[in-house]
């Protein structure tokens, strides 16, 4: 065992922190810290998405703040746009909640999307594996905004939740984004805007349209102003009850499968990007039509395996 896997074990804040940053790196000693500690922990995790302005990183914040009443502790992966130019996140959801910076039963993260289709970076979910085996109750993923592909943090999250506001076609949006098919809970924020009540109504008419659940959830659609506190504690109850549903009926386990299987593509297509920008050989050839791109990725494959 390694001093820095002593030190985590040990509940040392500083080597959780430690972790992080090789993890999300890609160093070796990462990677084997994360293999030792795979499989640790039982935390709850919550997926918050939405379009940029909807208020997450307010609501996560009072959603802090209710976990915390509770005596549970709770951790906040914060997925920042990355720079163009240096791949770093730009922090800005982990200012909105740094009033909590100095209670030792929070712990925030911010963390670069690195241009990943669906907003969440393979070095996420590693980063996920290592603040569950870390034991914290809860941990909350704050995702970048939705877009047309920006669904896998369902891939990735035991409850997903789905940040909305009024005045803002969120309703049609959301729906063309197919966003509306992973949600497991709908929350109308700012509600106090006009335009509230109509949403509400075009929200459950969409929802009607929707399959059914395959667990028979039906997906409740919850109000809240977060910038005062309410509805926080009511999504808080949901998320309890969402994550009692998925143990009662055996779903929870199909969930974590999911997650590993979001992993492991992550990684190869990690290992594809990097070895694209490794062979302008290859490249060269597939420019020429001398090698068709299943060829030219086949001979990637090859150089990587070998």
């Amino acid at each position: 065992m390694t001093e820095l896997e002593r030190r985590f074990r040990e509940g040392d804040v500083r080597a959780l922190a430690r972790a992080l940053t090789l993890v999300e790196s890609g160093h070796p000693e990462g990677a084997a810290l994360l293999k030792a500690l795979r499989g640790r922990g039982q935390a709850k995790v919550v997926g918050l998405t939405g379009s940029p302005g909807a208020g997450k990183s307010t609501l996560a914040d009072r959603l802090i703040e209710e976990v915390r009443k509770a005596g549970e502790t709770v951790a906040v992966l914060a997925v920042d746009p990355s720079s163009p130019f240096t791949g770093g996140a730009v922090l800005g959801d982990r200012i909105r909640m740094m009033r909590h910076h100095q209670d030792p039963g929070v712990f925030i993260r911010s963390m670069a999307s690195r241009g990943a289709l669906g907003g969440l970076a393979g070095a996420t979910v590693a980063a996920l594996r290592l603040l569950e085996a870390f034991g914290f109750d809860w941990i909350f993923i704050e995702t970048v905004g939705v877009g047309q592909s920006e669904v896998d943090i369902a891939r990735v999250a035991d409850t997903t939740v789905l940040v909305l506001t009024p005045a803002a076609g969120d309703a049609v949006q959301a729906f063309k984004a197919g966003v509306m098919e992973i949600a497991d809970v709908i929350v109308v924020n700012k509600f106090d805007l006009p335009g509230g009540p109509r949403l509400i109504q075009e929200l459950k008419a969409t929802l009607e349209l929707a399959p059914p659940n395959p667990t028979g959830w039906q997906v409740p659609i919850l109000t809240a102003v977060a910038s005062r506190g309410e509805g926080a504690a009511e999504l808080l109850e949901v998320l309890r009850e969402h994550r009692r549903h998925l143990e009662e009926k055996g779903a929870l386990k199909d969930r974590r499968q999911e997650r590993a299987r979001f992993e492991l593509q992550a990684v190869v297509q990690e290992w594809g990007r990097r070895l694209a920008e490794e062979a302008p050989e290859v490249l060269a050839q597939l420019e020429e039509g001398a090698l068709s791109p299943e060829e030219a990725a086949r001979a990637l494959l090859r150089k990587k395996l070998s």
